[in-house]
């Protein structure tokens, strides 16, 4: 039986991406799941999926990261079956933009900023004390190649990475003394929505960024946070750098 099994794992952003593909992997490894992100309809089209597969135990909450109000609420009014969690990953996070730093906009900035970093830092914040109570939790979060290495035009959104790596190092000196295991995964190129976001829903663009190589996919992601999940309780995963074979760095990729 998997180690993970009935155990509580809460993701966040997961409505699309490698966080919907989280949640199907989990789901397969008998866990049950809290669920969150923006688009409420399609938490509800992806629960009714994960139940009719897996008939697994889904509970979801409509929530943005950014709210930190909301945030603390949504963790506080928890059913009391649902309060103990044992694994969270830290999913919700976006890009937008790809300019030079002096024509970047300020509303894109501010938003990868409140969701990758402060929206990070709430869900953490709300979330491990728990853990610690309770002396027993996995906390994993999705970082970037782009939080190890900067490139042209990434500057906001690579230092919004960089700040996953500092906090995930952080959180793990900081819990060193519990049980509690602190992981990251960093991906290269993944073909999800990522890209249509940060070019705000230019589809030809976004496909662009993935022409020429075989990227990861969600799935393949999902592979990593589910293994580092469910090592046994001495292992710690503390970093996972995850490359689609014809990427060496951000910018360093062999296409055909």
């Amino acid at each position: 039986m998997s180690r993970i099994n009935n155990t509580i794992v809460l993701i966040t952003g997961a409505s699309s991406g490698i966080g919907r593909a989280c949640a199907r992997k989990f789901a397969e490894e008998g866990a049950r799941l809290i669920l969150t992100a923006r688009r409420k309809g399609r938490l509800d089209e992806l629960t009714d999926k994960i139940r009719n597969e897996r008939n697994t135990d889904v509970y979801t909450v409509k929530l943005d990261v950014r709210d930190r109000k909301g945030v603390e609420s949504a963790i506080a009014s928890l059913p009391e079956n649902w309060r103990d969690i044992d694994v969270l990953v830290n999913n919700a996070g976006l890009s937008r933009g790809l300019d030079k730093i002096h024509e970047g906009k300020l509303q894109d900035w501010e938003e990868m900023i409140d969701t990758n970093v402060k929206g990070l830092l709430y869900v953490s914040r709300a979330v491990i004390p728990g853990m610690v109570k309770r002396g027993r939790g996995t906390v994993i979060n999705i970082g970037s190649i782009a939080g190890r290495e900067v490139y042209q035009k990434g500057n906001v959104y690579c230092a919004t990475k960089f700040a996953v790596d500092a906090l995930t190092k952080g959180m793990r000196l900081d819990l060193v003394d519990t049980p509690i295991r602190v992981c990251t995964v960093d991906p290269g190129l993944v073909e999800t929505e990522f890209s249509e976001v940060r070019f705000r829903g230019d589809t030809e663009r976004a496909k662009n960024v993935y022409s020429g190589l075989v990227p990861l996919t969600g799935e393949d992601v999902a592979d990593a946070v589910v293994f580092a999940a469910s090592r046994p309780q001495h292992i710690q995963c503390a970093e996972i750098l995850l490359l689609p074979t014809d990427q060496a760095s951000p910018t360093v990729v062999n296409r055909v």
